[in-house]
């Protein structure tokens, strides 16, 4: 009998499972869809407010996003055990044994559908989904910064410093991590609003290498030297040239990070004195430094306290999070204390714990940080790897991890140029797809505070301590990765050979002593070497079985490559820029999984191989900018790119108007452009652009009298319909150069290239407008904010100009305007309103043409202007 009523409750509970599971699975499936649809709703509100607002997403949101699509997985994987026991047929079995999964599954979904509810039900929440964003500062930027909470009362005590005639230099020391950049950041942000006295403000980060050639090219990036100028010159010309510029000025040095003493006489820089009336501030770990530097005055940062220590973790992890638990408050409290006091461990701990609103979750943190030792003595590995670990994706915590290669700043195309190699990114239709997951992957570091802002939009950088925890991780991980950075002047062969267990080498300006014997590197999947290296020792490449990446770049001296980069059938990723070589070699064309080949600044490339690009039938990024071979025919590299079903993405410059034209006739080409450079194109008398280009230089082009918007169709180049959806046009366009066209009368083409970033016209002998009166303006003026991104205007030597537009514009994002040898332009588009926002910080001429300029609103845009004047020397 009780055999009998067990075989009952199981034939009863079979039909139950095989009546209720599907039931739930719909009810479940139909939650996530409704989640997904809010996902999507609030990532559009959040796109919109970033593009149009120039904000950032919260810290709360974005861990929201995170949650959901990990949320995505959980239940992906669910369904996808469910449809491996209905195929074994479990749920429509009457047995015992098999009911019982079918009661786990059920319930496993109903608890699924549950979190999935729950998760969406905090979207509701959200009534800021953004911030305002903090950009990155380039010369005269505002430095990004955090709230300095305890840090007041040492910033206005360097200020006072700042105002005493008797104080030339300032030291502010103390532990990793404390707070010490952000002070300086803060004190440069205010001698920038402040529009002071200094006649130039220098930032330099000093970094733990002190590479004399670096601090110098800072420097001599700010001081309007060309390029062209000081590329080639000694170390020696270099701080000849400096200290000629900065004699006769009032700056402000910024020396940030410094490990060691710097010899400013060695850099170039005039001693601070009371005849200069300049100044120096400096950061440093150690007060040795300031010692040794003679400062004047010091201050010491110190950790937070027990309040402030608690405010700043508190904004970092979110009002909404902190009160979604009662016991949640306590323990954040107990976790704010774990950090010490120390600015870098609350915000990176803080964001990590941004929307994580379940009490397991901060109790789990609380016993992690508890018997950690003292954060203070410089181990914060446990507290970094906490936000690591909430990274969630591996490929992310792959992203973060090999950001540790790089010693210094690093470029955020190149970066995501090198996951694409390293399969990071996954597979995609278009390189644009892959950019902007990259892209997206970057500002998550960002907002978990394990990459920080760059010196500008372009780059981003690690702390050095967020960098070793980086590197600790891989090693223990058994992904041994060896990083060589500047101080170091010879490796020894002895210490190449303790390598070959290593995963990635990157060896950055440093010297490797000659190999008699070419070691195996059987586990090596990225080498990246920027040294004085003028060739390889003979068979490396044969001992490499597995690598993905491979960047040669900047390597100056290196005049050839191995003839055996054929064994390298793994290769996906080869960067070959700024070297000497002049031919590549036939063997390239056996890279069959190539998937970028960059070439850029090679100026002495005169070879390609014919049929060699053809052959690599994997590529889908190429470049070739700024090139030598470019300089040449350049048809029959067009016909093999054409011939590359995978190719997305291309950057190419190129010299003389017949193979222009027949880039411009190709549609497959002309949609993929990304970079494009044209020089000396005799007879070329327009420009047929695709909406999908970035850069643009045109230089030399003397005919050149327009610019077309190419037809989005395959066939002839038909000028776009005028009236094209103004959103359409150029929407992708961020730089534009002209130089030395003669015959261009006005540029009211760029009236639509709405996210232009940096604008520079010099020596257009014809040219009378930038946006000009006819062309569409009154769509223009209609539909278009002209302008509305753009940062740095440059124009020089242009006699005929008259006006930059014809009415005033707000130039809400303008940063620098700089005019020279523009006789004519008498009026500028500006008016009381330009300088409300507060974005101007430099406008650059010589001061004749500034005092003779007309203004229509009685002196009232110029008297709000003229602090920002800088007149310049010629």
């Amino acid at each position: 009998m009780d055999v009998a009523g067990s075989g009952d409750c199981a034939a009863q509970g079979a039909a139950f499972s095989r009546h209720r599971v599907p039931q739930n699975i719909n009810s479940l499936t139909m939650a996530m869809g409704e989640l997904k649809r809010g996902y999507q709703d609030l990532k559009v509100r959040v796109e919109r407010e970033e593009k149009l607002q120039k904000m950032m997403c919260t810290t709360e949101v974005d861990a929201w996003f995170s949650s959901v699509e990990d949320m995505e997985k959980e239940v992906n994987q669910l369904l996808a055990k469910i449809d491996l026991e209905i195929q074994k047929k479990c749920l429509g079995s009457c047995c015992l044994t098999n009911c019982r999964p079918s009661y786990k599954l059920g319930k496993m979904i109903r608890e699924k559908a549950a979190a999935v509810a729950e998760l969406q039900s905090r979207a509701d929440n959200f009534y800021k989904v953004a911030v305002p964003s903090i950009r990155p500062a380039v010369d005269d930027r505002e430095m990004p910064m955090e709230k300095p909470g305890a840090l007041n009362l040492l910033f206005y005590m360097v200020l006072r410093w700042l105002d005493d005639e008797e104080v030339r230099s300032i030291g502010i020391y103390g532990i990793g991590g404390g707070g010490k950049t952000t002070l300086l950041k803060r004190i440069y942000n205010w001698v920038l609003e402040k529009n002071s006295e200094y006649d130039v403000l220098i930032w330099v980060c000093v970094s733990e290498s002190l590479k004399m050639e670096k601090v110098q090219e800072q420097i001599l990036s700010k001081l309007d030297v060309p390029d062209y100028k000081w590329n080639y010159m000694t170390l020696e010309e270099k701080a000849v040239e400096i200290y000629n510029v900065l004699k006769t000025k009032k700056f402000l040095l910024f020396l940030d990070d410094m490990w060691k003493p710097l010899h400013l006489l060695e850099v170039g820089i005039p001693l601070p004195n009371n005849q200069n009336k300049s100044k120096v501030v400096l950061t440093t770990r150690d007060l040795h430094v300031c010692r040794e530097m003679e400062v004047q005055k010091m201050a010491q940062v110190e950790c937070l306290g027990e309040e402030e220590s608690f405010a700043l973790f508190s904004s970092q992890v979110g009002e909404d999070t902190l009160n979604s638990h009662p016991e949640i408050m306590s323990l954040a409290k107990i976790v704010a204390q774990e950090c010490e006091g120390l600015p870098l461990a609350l915000v990176t701990v803080g964001r990590a714990m941004a929307g994580k609103r379940n009490l397991h979750d901060w109790q789990r943190v609380e016993q992690e940080l508890k018997g950690n030792q003292s954060i203070s003595s410089g181990n914060l590995f446990q507290v970094l790897e906490l936000s690591y670990s909430n990274l969630g994706d591996e490929n992310i915590k792959s992203c973060f991890l090999y950001c540790s290669l790089f010693p210094d700043e690093i470029c955020c195309d190149q970066l995501v140029e090198l996951w694409i190699g390293e399969g990071f990114l996954g597979e995609f239709d278009h390189i644009h797809e892959a950019r902007n997951q990259g892209g997206d992957i970057i500002r998550r570091l960002q907002l978990a505070n394990l990459l920080l802002d760059g010196m500008s939009e372009k780059y981003v950088r690690m702390h050095d301590i967020v960098r070793n925890v980086a590197l600790r991780i891989a090693r223990e991980g058994k992904k041994v990765s060896v990083v060589q950075q500047e101080q170091v002047d010879m490796i020894k062969a002895d210490q190449v050979e303790k390598w070959k267990e290593a995963q990635r080498i990157s060896l950055w300006d440093c010297s490797v002593e000659e190999l008699k014997e070419s070691p195996s590197f059987l586990n090596l999947e990225t080498l990246m070497v920027s040294c004085k290296l003028l060739s390889f020792p003979s068979g490396l490449f044969g001992y490499m079985p597995i690598i993905r990446v491979l960047n040669l770049s900047k390597n100056f001296e290196l005049i050839e490559l191995p003839m055996e980069v054929d064994r390298l059938a793994s290769l996906q990723y080869l960067n070959l820029s700024y070297t000497q070589i002049v031919k590549l070699p036939n063997q390239l064309e056996k890279l069959s999984k190539l998937r970028c080949l960059i070439l850029d600044e090679m100026h002495l490339l005169r070879v390609l191989p014919r049929q060699l690009i053809s052959k690599l039938s994997s590529l889908q990024l190429f470049s070739i900018f700024n090139s030598m071979v470019a300089h040449g025919d350049c048809k029959v590299l067009l016909k093999e790119l054409e011939c590359l079903t995978n190719l997305t993405e291309i950057s190419i410059s190129l010299k003389r108007a017949l193979p222009t034209q027949a880039l411009f006739n190709s549609y497959k080409l002309r949609r993929i452009i990304r970079r494009l450079s044209l020089q000396d194109c005799t007879g070329m008398t327009f420009v047929q652009l695709s909406p999908h280009v970035e850069m643009l230089e045109i230089s030399a082009c003397s005919e050149l009298r327009f610019v077309k918007i190419s037809a989005e169709k395959e066939g002839p180049c038909d000028m776009v319909h005028q009236n094209l959806p103004s959103h359409q046009y150029f929407c992708n366009l961020r730089e534009v150069e002209i130089v030395l066209c003669s015959r261009l009368s006005n540029l009211t083409w760029l009236a639509h290239a709405q996210n232009l970033v940096s604008l520079v016209v010099r020596n257009c002998q014809s040219l009378e407008e930038v946006i000009g009166e006819g062309g569409g303006v009154s769509e223009i003026e209609q539909d278009l904010v002209v302008f509305s991104r753009l940062e740095t205007l440059h124009l020089w030597s242009l006699p005929e100009l008259k006006s930059i537009c014809g009415r005033p514009l707000p130039f809400p994002s303008l940063r620098e305007f700089d005019v020279r040898f523009c006789p004519s332009l008498r009026k500028l588009p500006f008016d009381s309103h330009t300088s409300t926002r507060k974005n101007i910080r430099k406008i650059k001429g010589e001061k004749e043409w500034w005092d003779g300029l007309v203004w229509e609103d009685k002196n009232s845009a110029k008297n709000s202007l003229s602090p920002y004047f800088v007149p310049v020397l010629l």
